[in-house]
Protein backbone atom coordinates (compact mmCIF):
# COMPACT_ATOMS: atom_id res chain seq x y z
CA UNK A 1 0.00 0.00 0.00
CA UNK A 2 1.31 3.44 -1.14
CA UNK A 3 3.20 5.19 1.99
CA UNK A 4 0.94 8.49 1.36
CA UNK A 5 -2.28 6.99 1.48
CA UNK A 6 -1.61 5.29 4.90
CA UNK A 7 -0.38 8.73 6.20
CA UNK A 8 -3.67 10.55 5.07
CA UNK A 9 -5.15 7.48 6.80
CA UNK A 10 -3.08 7.56 10.33
CA UNK A 11 -4.12 11.56 9.97
CA UNK A 12 -7.68 10.68 9.68
CA UNK A 13 -7.66 8.57 12.86
CA UNK A 14 -5.48 10.84 15.02
CA UNK A 15 -7.55 13.67 13.94
CA UNK A 16 -11.20 13.11 13.25
CA UNK A 17 -11.37 9.58 15.12
CA UNK A 18 -9.63 10.30 18.38
CA UNK A 19 -8.94 14.09 17.91
CA UNK A 20 -6.00 13.93 20.28
CA UNK A 21 -5.39 17.60 22.07
CA UNK A 22 -2.24 18.95 23.57
CA UNK A 23 -0.71 17.71 26.68
CA UNK A 24 -3.59 14.44 25.95
CA UNK A 25 -2.04 10.56 26.88
CA UNK A 26 -3.11 8.44 23.50
CA UNK A 27 -2.84 4.05 24.22
CA UNK A 28 -2.72 2.49 20.87
CA UNK A 29 -4.35 -1.41 21.27
CA UNK A 30 -2.49 -3.29 18.87
CA UNK A 31 -1.84 -6.33 17.21
CA UNK A 32 2.04 -7.36 15.47
CA UNK A 33 0.40 -7.57 12.00
CA UNK A 34 1.23 -3.58 10.91
CA UNK A 35 4.25 -2.10 13.22
CA UNK A 36 5.21 0.16 10.67
CA UNK A 37 1.47 1.76 10.56
CA UNK A 38 1.40 2.01 14.63
CA UNK A 39 4.80 3.86 14.01
CA UNK A 40 2.69 6.40 11.80
CA UNK A 41 -0.10 6.94 13.60
CA UNK A 42 2.24 7.29 17.10
CA UNK A 43 4.01 10.25 14.92
CA UNK A 44 0.91 11.86 14.33
CA UNK A 45 -0.01 11.56 17.88
CA UNK A 46 2.65 13.74 18.63
CA UNK A 47 2.14 16.00 15.93
CA UNK A 48 -1.30 17.02 17.11
CA UNK A 49 0.62 17.73 20.84
CA UNK A 50 0.20 14.40 22.72
CA UNK A 51 2.37 14.61 25.96
CA UNK A 52 2.40 10.30 26.09
CA UNK A 53 1.53 7.59 23.27
CA UNK A 54 1.71 4.31 24.73
CA UNK A 55 1.09 1.78 22.48
CA UNK A 56 0.26 -2.03 24.10
CA UNK A 57 1.25 -4.93 21.70
CA UNK A 58 -1.27 -8.27 21.60
CA UNK A 59 -0.63 -11.13 19.73
CA UNK A 60 -3.79 -13.79 19.02
CA UNK A 61 -1.97 -16.95 19.11
CA UNK A 62 -0.61 -15.77 22.76
CA UNK A 63 -3.89 -15.03 23.64
CA UNK A 64 -4.90 -18.65 22.78
CA UNK A 65 -2.22 -20.12 24.61
CA UNK A 66 -3.24 -18.22 27.81
CA UNK A 67 -6.65 -19.32 27.45
CA UNK A 68 -5.87 -23.02 26.67
CA UNK A 69 -3.05 -23.07 29.61
CA UNK A 70 -3.76 -20.72 32.19
CA UNK A 71 -5.99 -21.83 35.27
CA UNK A 72 -9.68 -20.37 35.16
CA UNK A 73 -8.95 -18.52 38.78
CA UNK A 74 -5.07 -17.10 36.83
CA UNK A 75 -7.55 -16.01 34.04
CA UNK A 76 -10.02 -14.13 36.15
CA UNK A 77 -7.32 -12.13 38.28
CA UNK A 78 -6.94 -8.46 37.71
CA UNK A 79 -3.63 -7.63 38.58
CA UNK A 80 -2.64 -4.77 40.95
CA UNK A 81 -0.58 -3.47 37.62
CA UNK A 82 -4.05 -3.43 35.72
CA UNK A 83 -6.07 -1.18 38.32
CA UNK A 84 -3.33 0.66 38.75
CA UNK A 85 -2.91 1.47 34.71
CA UNK A 86 -7.12 2.17 34.74
CA UNK A 87 -6.84 4.25 37.82
CA UNK A 88 -4.41 6.26 35.45
CA UNK A 89 -6.46 6.12 32.32
CA UNK A 90 -9.12 7.67 34.73
CA UNK A 91 -6.95 10.31 36.27
CA UNK A 92 -5.78 11.39 32.84
CA UNK A 93 -8.87 10.73 30.24
CA UNK A 94 -6.33 9.23 28.43
CA UNK A 95 -7.51 8.56 24.53
CA UNK A 96 -7.93 4.95 23.86
CA UNK A 97 -7.06 3.39 20.04
CA UNK A 98 -7.92 0.33 18.78
CA UNK A 99 -6.63 -1.30 15.95
CA UNK A 100 -7.98 -4.39 14.98
CA UNK A 101 -6.45 -6.74 12.77
CA UNK A 102 -7.65 -9.93 14.67
CA UNK A 103 -7.83 -13.44 12.79
CA UNK A 104 -11.71 -13.94 13.26
CA UNK A 105 -11.01 -17.49 13.95
CA UNK A 106 -8.01 -16.83 16.20
CA UNK A 107 -9.37 -18.26 19.34
CA UNK A 108 -11.37 -21.50 17.70
CA UNK A 109 -10.61 -24.19 19.64
CA UNK A 110 -10.40 -22.71 23.30
CA UNK A 111 -12.71 -23.20 26.64
CA UNK A 112 -15.68 -20.80 25.62
CA UNK A 113 -17.03 -21.33 29.14
CA UNK A 114 -13.43 -20.97 31.00
CA UNK A 115 -13.09 -17.89 29.06
CA UNK A 116 -16.75 -16.34 30.19
CA UNK A 117 -16.52 -17.41 33.24
CA UNK A 118 -13.14 -15.45 33.74
CA UNK A 119 -14.44 -12.19 32.24
CA UNK A 120 -17.65 -12.56 34.38
CA UNK A 121 -15.19 -12.76 37.48
CA UNK A 122 -12.96 -9.49 36.17
CA UNK A 123 -16.11 -7.25 35.17
CA UNK A 124 -17.26 -6.35 38.92
CA UNK A 125 -13.78 -4.86 39.47
CA UNK A 126 -13.29 -3.30 36.63
CA UNK A 127 -16.77 -2.16 36.03
CA UNK A 128 -16.03 0.71 38.59
CA UNK A 129 -13.49 2.25 36.13
CA UNK A 130 -15.05 1.87 33.16
CA UNK A 131 -17.88 3.74 34.42
CA UNK A 132 -16.11 6.34 36.18
CA UNK A 133 -14.44 7.01 32.23
CA UNK A 134 -17.98 6.80 30.63
CA UNK A 135 -18.56 9.70 28.16
CA UNK A 136 -15.67 11.78 29.23
CA UNK A 137 -12.83 10.76 26.90
CA UNK A 138 -12.07 10.30 23.65
CA UNK A 139 -11.86 6.88 21.77
CA UNK A 140 -11.59 5.29 18.42
CA UNK A 141 -11.84 1.72 16.29
CA UNK A 142 -10.11 1.52 13.28
CA UNK A 143 -8.76 -1.64 11.06
CA UNK A 144 -5.31 -2.55 10.04
CA UNK A 145 -5.21 -5.30 7.56
CA UNK A 146 -3.60 -8.63 9.54
CA UNK A 147 -2.35 -11.94 7.52
CA UNK A 148 -4.55 -14.28 8.73
CA UNK A 149 -7.69 -11.73 8.59
CA UNK A 150 -6.62 -11.02 5.10
CA UNK A 151 -6.70 -14.73 4.20
CA UNK A 152 -9.94 -15.36 5.61
CA UNK A 153 -12.14 -12.81 3.37
CA UNK A 154 -10.10 -13.42 0.07
CA UNK A 155 -9.34 -16.86 0.51
CA UNK A 156 -8.03 -17.82 -3.12
CA UNK A 157 -5.35 -14.93 -3.27
CA UNK A 158 -1.68 -15.16 -1.96
CA UNK A 159 -1.01 -13.95 1.25
CA UNK A 160 0.42 -10.85 0.16
CA UNK A 161 -2.03 -9.86 -2.32
CA UNK A 162 -4.88 -10.53 0.18
CA UNK A 163 -3.26 -7.88 2.63
CA UNK A 164 -3.65 -5.49 -0.18
CA UNK A 165 -6.86 -5.46 -1.26
CA UNK A 166 -8.27 -5.83 2.37
CA UNK A 167 -5.88 -2.43 3.12
CA UNK A 168 -7.93 -1.17 -0.51
CA UNK A 169 -11.19 -2.23 1.21
CA UNK A 170 -10.36 -0.43 4.87
CA UNK A 171 -9.01 2.72 2.62
CA UNK A 172 -12.01 3.00 0.70
CA UNK A 173 -14.80 1.95 3.49
CA UNK A 174 -13.04 4.60 5.89
CA UNK A 175 -13.22 7.02 3.03
CA UNK A 176 -9.77 7.28 3.25
CA UNK A 177 -8.80 7.03 -0.40
CA UNK A 178 -8.97 10.20 -1.02
CA UNK A 179 -9.63 13.91 0.50
CA UNK A 180 -10.28 11.88 4.14
CA UNK A 181 -10.68 14.66 6.16
CA UNK A 182 -12.65 16.67 4.01
CA UNK A 183 -15.16 13.66 3.19
CA UNK A 184 -15.89 13.01 6.91
CA UNK A 185 -17.12 16.46 7.77
CA UNK A 186 -19.17 15.73 5.10
CA UNK A 187 -20.43 12.63 6.17
CA UNK A 188 -21.18 13.70 9.93
CA UNK A 189 -23.11 16.09 8.56
CA UNK A 190 -25.34 13.97 6.47
CA UNK A 191 -25.42 11.36 9.57
CA UNK A 192 -26.28 13.99 11.62
CA UNK A 193 -29.18 15.60 9.57
CA UNK A 194 -30.64 11.53 9.64
CA UNK A 195 -30.77 12.07 13.65
CA UNK A 196 -32.46 14.87 13.38
CA UNK A 197 -34.89 13.51 11.13
CA UNK A 198 -35.67 11.28 13.28
CA UNK A 199 -35.48 12.86 16.46
CA UNK A 200 -38.43 15.14 15.44
CA UNK A 201 -40.63 11.92 15.19
CA UNK A 202 -40.32 10.98 19.14
CA UNK A 203 -41.17 7.10 18.06
CA UNK A 204 -42.52 5.03 20.78
CA UNK A 205 -41.45 1.78 18.86
CA UNK A 206 -39.67 0.86 15.87
CA UNK A 207 -40.81 -2.30 14.11
CA UNK A 208 -38.80 -4.54 11.39
CA UNK A 209 -40.11 -6.98 8.86
CA UNK A 210 -38.25 -9.05 6.65
CA UNK A 211 -38.86 -12.59 4.17
CA UNK A 212 -35.78 -14.09 5.68
CA UNK A 213 -38.02 -14.31 9.04
CA UNK A 214 -37.23 -11.05 11.10
CA UNK A 215 -40.71 -9.85 12.34
CA UNK A 216 -39.71 -7.82 15.41
CA UNK A 217 -41.21 -4.94 17.56
CA UNK A 218 -38.41 -2.69 19.72
CA UNK A 219 -39.87 -0.47 22.35
CA UNK A 220 -38.15 3.21 22.02
CA UNK A 221 -37.36 5.14 25.47
CA UNK A 222 -39.10 8.30 25.93
CA UNK A 223 -35.93 10.45 26.49
CA UNK A 224 -34.27 8.43 24.02
CA UNK A 225 -32.34 10.23 20.94
CA UNK A 226 -30.72 9.52 17.77
CA UNK A 227 -26.78 9.60 17.79
CA UNK A 228 -24.71 9.02 14.04
CA UNK A 229 -20.95 9.83 13.26
CA UNK A 230 -19.36 12.16 15.89
CA UNK A 231 -20.12 13.05 19.47
CA UNK A 232 -18.35 14.93 22.34
CA UNK A 233 -17.05 14.40 25.43
CA UNK A 234 -18.66 15.54 28.89
CA UNK A 235 -16.99 18.10 30.47
CA UNK A 236 -14.02 19.15 27.58
CA UNK A 237 -16.63 19.02 24.52
CA UNK A 238 -14.32 17.64 22.39
CA UNK A 239 -15.59 16.00 19.49
CA UNK A 240 -14.26 12.56 18.02
CA UNK A 241 -15.62 9.83 16.15
CA UNK A 242 -15.34 6.40 18.06
CA UNK A 243 -15.94 4.16 14.87
CA UNK A 244 -14.01 4.62 11.39
CA UNK A 245 -15.62 3.48 9.42
CA UNK A 246 -19.05 4.16 10.52
CA UNK A 247 -22.44 4.79 8.30
CA UNK A 248 -25.34 3.90 11.53
CA UNK A 249 -27.77 6.13 13.13
CA UNK A 250 -28.35 4.61 16.24
CA UNK A 251 -30.17 4.68 19.87
CA UNK A 252 -30.38 2.69 22.55
CA UNK A 253 -34.06 1.14 23.51
CA UNK A 254 -35.88 1.10 26.16
CA UNK A 255 -34.98 -2.19 28.27
CA UNK A 256 -37.40 -4.80 28.63
CA UNK A 257 -39.63 -3.56 25.82
CA UNK A 258 -38.95 -5.98 22.19
CA UNK A 259 -40.76 -8.71 21.27
CA UNK A 260 -41.02 -11.30 17.87
CA UNK A 261 -37.83 -12.92 15.76
CA UNK A 262 -34.51 -11.15 13.92
CA UNK A 263 -32.42 -13.43 11.70
CA UNK A 264 -28.89 -12.45 11.75
CA UNK A 265 -28.01 -11.80 7.78
CA UNK A 266 -24.32 -12.11 8.18
CA UNK A 267 -22.12 -14.37 10.53
CA UNK A 268 -20.59 -12.64 14.02
CA UNK A 269 -17.18 -12.79 15.58
CA UNK A 270 -17.37 -13.51 18.79
CA UNK A 271 -14.42 -14.44 21.41
CA UNK A 272 -12.42 -15.21 18.24
CA UNK A 273 -14.52 -18.06 16.83
CA UNK A 274 -17.40 -17.73 13.83
CA UNK A 275 -21.67 -17.60 14.96
CA UNK A 276 -23.46 -18.25 11.97
CA UNK A 277 -26.59 -18.75 10.32
CA UNK A 278 -28.45 -17.90 13.84
CA UNK A 279 -31.87 -16.26 14.62
CA UNK A 280 -33.17 -15.11 18.32
CA UNK A 281 -36.76 -14.77 19.36
CA UNK A 282 -37.16 -11.97 21.90
CA UNK A 283 -40.22 -11.63 24.49
CA UNK A 284 -40.86 -8.88 27.02
CA UNK A 285 -37.42 -7.43 26.24
CA UNK A 286 -35.50 -10.16 26.56
CA UNK A 287 -34.04 -13.59 24.10
CA UNK A 288 -35.71 -16.62 25.03
CA UNK A 289 -34.79 -18.65 22.42
CA UNK A 290 -31.65 -18.49 19.62
CA UNK A 291 -30.35 -20.96 17.28
CA UNK A 292 -27.25 -21.23 15.22
CA UNK A 293 -26.07 -23.80 12.66
CA UNK A 294 -22.53 -22.99 13.82
CA UNK A 295 -21.09 -22.37 17.17
CA UNK A 296 -24.30 -22.57 19.04
CA UNK A 297 -22.12 -22.80 22.12
CA UNK A 298 -20.61 -19.97 21.88
CA UNK A 299 -24.16 -18.17 21.57
CA UNK A 300 -25.14 -19.88 24.54
CA UNK A 301 -22.52 -18.46 26.76
CA UNK A 302 -22.51 -14.99 25.82
CA UNK A 303 -26.56 -14.32 26.16
CA UNK A 304 -25.50 -16.14 29.73
CA UNK A 305 -23.00 -13.46 30.62
CA UNK A 306 -25.17 -11.70 33.06
CA UNK A 307 -28.51 -10.04 33.22
CA UNK A 308 -28.84 -8.01 30.85
CA UNK A 309 -26.73 -9.82 27.91
CA UNK A 310 -29.71 -12.03 26.77
CA UNK A 311 -31.39 -7.80 26.16
CA UNK A 312 -30.84 -5.03 23.81
CA UNK A 313 -28.35 -1.92 24.05
CA UNK A 314 -28.85 -1.00 20.75
CA UNK A 315 -30.67 -0.57 17.50
CA UNK A 316 -28.69 0.93 14.42
CA UNK A 317 -30.09 2.04 10.97
CA UNK A 318 -27.93 1.41 8.27
CA UNK A 319 -28.91 2.16 4.07
CA UNK A 320 -28.08 -1.54 2.55
CA UNK A 321 -26.98 0.32 -0.29
CA UNK A 322 -24.12 1.34 1.86
CA UNK A 323 -20.28 1.73 0.89
CA UNK A 324 -19.05 -1.31 3.06
CA UNK A 325 -22.51 -3.10 1.73
CA UNK A 326 -21.58 -2.45 -2.08
CA UNK A 327 -18.35 -3.84 -1.92
CA UNK A 328 -19.69 -7.28 -1.95
CA UNK A 329 -16.96 -8.06 0.32
CA UNK A 330 -18.03 -10.04 4.30
CA UNK A 331 -15.25 -8.84 6.05
CA UNK A 332 -15.91 -11.19 9.01
CA UNK A 333 -15.58 -8.32 11.66
CA UNK A 334 -18.07 -6.18 13.25
CA UNK A 335 -16.76 -3.06 13.02
CA UNK A 336 -17.03 -3.64 8.91
CA UNK A 337 -20.18 -5.96 8.53
CA UNK A 338 -22.41 -3.75 11.34
CA UNK A 339 -21.71 -1.02 8.90
CA UNK A 340 -23.18 -2.77 6.03
CA UNK A 341 -26.30 -2.55 6.68
CA UNK A 342 -29.22 -2.63 9.93
CA UNK A 343 -27.96 -4.30 13.28
CA UNK A 344 -28.86 -4.98 16.65
CA UNK A 345 -26.76 -5.12 19.88
CA UNK A 346 -27.04 -7.20 22.65
CA UNK A 347 -25.70 -5.88 26.51
CA UNK A 348 -25.01 -2.23 27.57
CA UNK A 349 -26.55 0.35 26.09
CA UNK A 350 -25.10 4.17 25.75
CA UNK A 351 -25.93 6.91 28.39
CA UNK A 352 -25.69 9.72 25.71
CA UNK A 353 -28.37 8.32 23.46
CA UNK A 354 -30.77 9.88 26.87
CA UNK A 355 -31.75 13.08 25.90
CA UNK A 356 -29.41 15.55 28.35
CA UNK A 357 -27.64 12.67 29.79
CA UNK A 358 -25.12 14.66 31.11
CA UNK A 359 -27.38 15.32 33.93
CA UNK A 360 -27.93 11.92 35.18
CA UNK A 361 -25.27 10.06 36.75
CA UNK A 362 -24.75 5.74 35.36
CA UNK A 363 -27.05 4.30 38.01
CA UNK A 364 -29.88 7.00 37.19
CA UNK A 365 -29.25 6.12 33.47
CA UNK A 366 -30.16 2.33 34.11
CA UNK A 367 -32.93 3.18 36.29
CA UNK A 368 -34.49 5.31 33.13
CA UNK A 369 -33.91 1.97 30.68
CA UNK A 370 -30.56 1.90 29.66
CA UNK A 371 -29.43 -1.84 29.48
CA UNK A 372 -26.34 -2.26 31.80
CA UNK A 373 -24.31 -5.59 31.05
CA UNK A 374 -20.52 -6.25 30.63
CA UNK A 375 -21.00 -7.32 26.84
CA UNK A 376 -21.91 -5.43 23.74
CA UNK A 377 -22.20 -7.37 20.67
CA UNK A 378 -23.55 -6.10 17.40
CA UNK A 379 -25.00 -8.30 14.92
CA UNK A 380 -26.46 -7.32 11.45
CA UNK A 381 -30.34 -8.09 10.28
CA UNK A 382 -30.22 -5.95 7.37
CA UNK A 383 -31.70 -7.22 3.96
CA UNK A 384 -32.61 -6.26 0.44
CA UNK A 385 -36.08 -6.20 1.80
CA UNK A 386 -36.19 -5.15 4.89
CA UNK A 387 -38.91 -2.84 6.45
CA UNK A 388 -38.70 -0.60 8.97
CA UNK A 389 -41.91 1.61 10.81
CA UNK A 390 -41.69 4.12 13.61
CA UNK A 391 -44.89 4.83 15.55
CA UNK A 392 -45.37 7.78 17.10
CA UNK A 393 -47.22 8.59 20.32
CA UNK A 394 -50.54 8.72 18.70
CA UNK A 395 -49.86 5.76 16.68
CA UNK A 396 -48.75 7.12 13.45
CA UNK A 397 -46.69 4.73 11.55
CA UNK A 398 -43.93 6.44 9.24
CA UNK A 399 -41.94 4.24 6.66
CA UNK A 400 -38.33 4.64 7.96
CA UNK A 401 -36.73 2.09 5.42
CA UNK A 402 -38.56 0.45 2.41
CA UNK A 403 -36.39 -2.83 0.30
CA UNK A 404 -33.21 -2.09 3.27
CA UNK A 405 -33.12 1.52 2.77
CA UNK A 406 -33.87 4.70 4.16
CA UNK A 407 -37.42 6.08 2.97
CA UNK A 408 -37.36 9.61 4.41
Amino acid sequence: MEREKLKKYAELIVKCGLNVQKGQEVVIRCGLDQPDFVAMVTEECYRCGAERVKAEWSYMPVTKLNYSYRTLESLSDVTEIEKAELKRRVDKLSCLLWLDSDDPDGLEGTDSEKISKANMARYPVIKPYRDALENKYQWCIAAVPGKEWAEKVFPDMPADKAVEKLWEAILYTSRADENPLKAWKKHNKQLADHCAMLNKYKFTKLEYKSENGTDFTVGLNPLGIFQGGGEYTLGSKIYFNPNIPSEEVYTSPMRGVADGKVVATKPLSYQGKLIENFYMVFKDGKVVEAHAEKNQEVLDKMLAMDEGASMLGEVALIAYDSPINNTGILFYNTLFDENASCHIALGRGFNNCLENYEKYTVEECEKLGVNNSMIHVDFMIGSPDLQIFGVTSKGERVRIFKDGNWAI
